[in-house]
């Protein structure tokens, strides 16, 4: 690797880490937004010096959230990936994948919470029903933003 291929990923490595994402998701995608010509899973593990199958892995997150494609080169059988630098793409399908479906299931879960408060005690009863309030505060709060959030990634 280059100076210049280093630096992107060790940039992209602190990204990764600061959303609590694997590094090689951001070593993956700093190595390939840093290079211009579309490289093979077996150039972008020798380049990073890792496994095969955790960079396997990682690249496979990274194309469902879209951060990564795949381009057939001509003449060549092994599958070569570039980085799509759609910022906008990547914020909606991240919310789409990781945040919906915690939301979406947020209402069974808080059923679930209800029914587990404790009637006997009233100390502990008027405990739990106040976290489980604000459980749901958030939760309402969250459901009644995350349309407003996936629409304006959708416009930038």
């Amino acid at each position: 690797m280059n100076a210049f291929q280093s630096e992107c990923v060790d940039t992209f490595t602190r990204a990764a880490l600061a959303f609590s994402l694997p590094a090689s998701v951001g070593q993956i995608y700093g190595l390939l937004f840093a290079t211009s010509d579309p490289l093979s899973l077996d150039e972008i593990c020798i380049l990073l010096k890792s496994s095969r199958g955790g960079t396997f892995q990682s690249m496979k997150w990274l194309r469902e959230v879209g951060m990564i494609e795949g381009v057939r080169i001509p003449g060549l059988r092994k599958g070569h990936f570039r980085a799509v630098l759609n910022l906008r793409k990547w914020a909606t399908n991240l919310l789409r994948m990781r945040v919906e479906p915690h939301v979406s299931n947020g209402k069974d879960h808080l059923a679930r919470l209800r029914s587990s408060i404790v009637h006997d005690e009233k100390s502990v009863r008027e405990f739990q029903q106040a976290r489980y309030d604000q459980m749901q505060r958030w939760h309402g709060f969250l459901a009644d933003m995350l349309p407003l959030i996936t629409a304006m990634t959708e416009k930038v």
